[in-house]
């Protein structure tokens, strides 16, 4: 028989009774990833007692109106705990039982990790160790943007703190002195296949966040009022930020499990959950009531815009994309919104311009790629409209938080500089030849790669608009401004170049390509051969209308030339969009086949075979294939 009871409003709820919901949660937990067949009960029967006395006594929300500038946010780095999370949401009203017990089923919004399709999530944490990364974003613009008191309480399991990510985060988090954080470290001893790097061992794990310049807090995790002594501290002491250290037990609550290795990830069958619910005490029916934040008088997230003056360039003048993009960068920082974020490379991304003008919205991440990305996803879960940038090869380390931030449904804009062959003597470490296919991959990414500086500066604009996440490639290397600074650049769309009514052959290139296509088109209509030249600025999505125009038009006889490795990138956009059409076209395809050295930008592109001697080779090849066949 259900055990039915709540506080009385705007009180704080005894420890005594706060226990008693804690084991409500670890039934509930038990209840609905049994009722699954799946999920991670014990996992979230070890971290019960912390977020329970979180939630009742420290935690500020109000979940009727998540949206609030002011208030907490709770982060589940642990996201496989998603019963304990589901629990609490029961226990403070925000869902009812019948919904609980939708757990990891079709259509239910409870997935086995939580998800921000559900309005108290900010961010989709399956993958360990972001959470706390992210949080770290949320942070910053708490202290140095929104200048709101609230507090960020991050969950995290002992598991990811082999992460390196986890250090990333406690060091920068260190570094900007964020107060306004705590991270939960719950040290149940056990991960998926047996005991974890340290199992108990609470001093190691003290020295590590006291080596980051955090403050650290060692407890026992099942001490109601040791849980609570300590997160009141780390609510209002200090000016770092604080990590709660807690033993705890794998299992809590029901001896049969209570540290025992195997039951990672296993719901309990139903005899086994039979004898644990009445072990915790059966099912219950008790309220907490969060307490909201402090009203504010008045919050505007996003200050007025001023108008927006994009960088101007004059045809024929040598400009590297990536400085337009730090020129671009710096003009739309007119709006208050803007924030950038750099991997200590601004000098060679040009996000230094914007630092100069804006620097009280420029965060140094220094060299921890994964951190940055972290950093921009937690900035846009506050609303900031968040730019990143660093070398193109280096967001490879930070990708998976690129994936992750897909699944979170944030908006995100990355800029990846000197990519390519085209980079020369820095050698093949430096040259991201597989950027485009992993960008293009991610759920809701917009990929682009623009050819000169006024391209570049009008997508980069419309990316501080675009939802989801955007990616553009700039270019190590300055080349000549092509276009009119009145020319439009729709995301999805392309440029016809040259194109004439007897084109044979159209040429597609993107970035430094686009102008060893125009050299070549040139070339070759010296020797009486018309090619058609595609500017495929927009990778994803891609301009199917004008290549399938033009491809009727040149019979279906493509040149696609990169400066990528030939999976998953200008090639592959092309001849994906066109597969299924009745005439595909047949594309001659050069690319990055083998792997660069160090050596001249022009040496290492004609190595590759992608330079204008290259292009007019492969013409010349099709044309002589298309006169012996008449």
């Amino acid at each position: 028989m259900a055990v039915t009871g709540s506080v009385e409003t705007g009180a704080l709820p005894a420890l005594d009774f706060v226990g008693e919901v804690a084991n409500q949660i670890r039934v509930d937990g038990i209840r609905a990833s049994t009722k699954a067949g799946s999920g991670h009960p014990t996992s979230s029967m070890s971290a019960a007692d912390l977020i329970t006395v979180l939630a009742a006594r420290h935690l500020r929300y109000d979940f009727a109106n998540p949206k609030l500038p002011n208030n907490d946010h709770l982060i589940f780095s642990k996201g496989h705990a998603s019963p304990l999370l589901y629990g609490l949401y029961k226990a403070v009203g925000a869902i009812t039982d019948e919904e609980l017990m939708t757990y990891r089923t079709f259509g239910s919004r409870l997935e086995g990790h939580p998800t921000p399709i559900i309005p108290w999530v900010d961010v989709a944490t399956g993958s360990l160790g972001q959470g706390l990364a992210i949080a770290v974003g949320v942070a910053l613009a708490g202290k140095y943007l929104d200048r709101l008191p609230f507090h960020v309480w991050v969950l995290c399991g002992d598991s990811e703190l082999a992460e390196g990510s986890i250090w990333e985060a406690l060091d920068k988090a260190g570094h900007y002195g964020l107060s306004n954080l705590t991270a939960i470290f719950d040290v149940n001893r056990l991960g998926q296949r047996g005991p974890t790097e340290y199992e108990w061992d609470l001093e190691v794990y003290r020295r590590r966040v006291e080596a980051f310049g955090c403050r650290a807090i060692v407890i026992d995790g099942h001490d109601l009022t040791e849980i609570d002594e300590a997160m009141a501290s780390a609510r209002s002491d200090g000016d770092r930020p604080s990590v709660v250290i807690a033993r705890t037990i794998k299992g809590k609550g029901f001896k049969e499990i209570e540290n025992k290795e195997g039951w990672h990830g296993k719901a309990l069958p139903p005899d086994m959950a039979e004898r644990a619910i009445a072990e915790l005490g059966g099912e219950r029916d008790l309220r907490i009531d969060v307490r909201p934040p402090e009203p504010l008088e008045s919050f505007q997230l996003n200050a007025a815009d001023t108008p927006l003056t994009l960088p101007t360039y004059k045809i024929g003048d040598k400009v590297a994309t990536r400085k337009a993009y730090g020129d671009t960068l710096r003009a739309l920082g007119a709006r208050h919104e803007v924030v950038a974020l750099d991997g200590e490379v601004s000098n060679s991304t040009h996000a230094d311009e914007f630092k100069d003008a804006y620097p009280d919205r420029f965060f140094e991440m220094f060299i921890a790629e994964q951190e940055m990305v972290a950093s921009a996803v937690g900035l846009s879960v506050r609303g900031y409209t968040a730019f990143a940038s660093t070398f193109a090869a280096f967001f490879s380390r930070a990708y998976d938080f690129v994936r992750m931030a897909g699944i979170s449904q944030v908006n995100l804009r990355l800029s990846g500089s000197h990519a390519g062959c085209e980079i020369g003597a820095d050698g093949p470490s430096q040259m991201a030849l597989e950027d485009i296919a992993s960008l293009r991959a991610v759920h809701t990414s917009t990929v682009l790669y623009p050819s000169d500086a006024v391209s570049a500066a009008k997508l980069i604009a419309q990316m501080a608009d675009l939802g989801g996440i955007s990616y553009v490639r700039t270019t190590r290397g300055a080349y000549p401004v092509i276009y009119e600074n009145d020319e439009e650049f729709p995301i999805g769309g392309s440029k016809v170049i040259r194109q004439s009514g007897n084109d044979v052959v159209t040429l597609i290139g993107a970035g430094v390509t686009l102008h060893a296509c125009i050299a070549a088109a040139e070339r070759l209509s010296e020797s009486g051969t018309a090619c058609r030249v595609i500017d495929l600025y927009s990778v994803k999505p891609v301009d199917i209308v004008t290549l399938r125009a033009a491809s009727d038009a040149t019979a279906g006889r493509f040149v696609i030339v990169e400066d990528h490795y030939p999976q998953g990138g200008l090639g592959a956009a092309v001849m994906e969009a066109l597969a299924l059409d009745d005439n595909p076209p047949r594309v001659t395809h050069l690319a990055v086949r083998d792997l660069p050295g160090s050596a001249s930008p022009e040496e290492l592109m004609a190595a590759a075979g992608i330079d204008a001697d290259a292009i007019v080779a492969a013409v010349n090849t099709l044309v002589g294939a298309l006169a012996e066949a008449r």
